[in-house]
């Protein structure tokens, strides 16, 4: 489990550099090339290892090892994995949060259920969203699950001043398995979305307009 206390040190290690947003501009049709920073993540969900965010043109992928939860009758379990991103945006541009991608798999056998409950966060608040990016999973279903939640948030203005500024994933799991057969378990899982960059969990888009 990863202490709070190392978030606020380790987000200076994730950021939005001159460099960076320069390339934003000098490459309007790629956006930012490969650049891999760190990602602080704490919660009692989280696997162990060390969670890293790659920029690939607009978006950034956060990897790490799969986030799941089980539960054999008559227990429910929850744990949470909570990200971190620090954004330092220097003068002259305009950034802004707009998609937040991520996908999964549930097994509910008869009497179970299970929960997927996500808050995006900006500023250590709760962001709207264009889509429900939470999930309740009844006895019965088995099968793939995937969310493409559209983020309303306004824009990071840096045109005159630099913007340092923190964005977040709030993510609890839930199984139960109050009524499950004894042989059975109840499961939900966030897996991975796109293996040529290995386990990526979620995918951040932003938009980039230079002032």
């Amino acid at each position: 489990m990863k202490v709070l206390s190392g978030v606020i040190s380790s987000l200076t290690l994730l950021s939005l550099n001159v460099v960076g947003l320069s390339q934003v501009q000098a490459q309007s049709e790629q956006g930012l090339e490969f650049l891999n920073v760190p990602v602080t993540f704490f919660g009692n969900g989280c696997p162990g290892g060390t969670a890293q965010g790659t920029w690939n043109g607009d978006t950034v992928s956060v990897t790490f090892s799969a986030f799941e939860v089980k539960a054999s009758p008559p227990k429910t379990v929850s744990k949470s994995c909570n990200l971190r991103l620090g954004l330092n945006v220097p003068s002259g541009f305009n950034v802004q949060p707009i998609n937040v991608k991520y996908l999964g798999f549930a097994d509910v056998p008869e009497g179970g259920s299970a929960n997927l409950n996500v808050k995006i966060l900006f500023q250590g608040q709760e962001v709207p969203t264009d889509d429900d990016p939470n999930a309740t999973f009844d006895s019965g279903f088995s099968d793939v699950w995937s969310k493409d939640v559209g983020v309303t948030l306004g824009t990071i203005n840096a045109c005159e001043n630099p913007v340092s500024s923190v964005f977040g994933i709030n993510s609890i799991l839930t199984a139960k398995a109050k009524n499950v057969s004894a042989n059975q378990e109840t499961q939900i899982r966030i897996d991975t979305i796109d293996a040529t960059l290995g386990p990526v969990l979620f995918q951040i888009k932003f938009a980039f307009n230079p002032c």
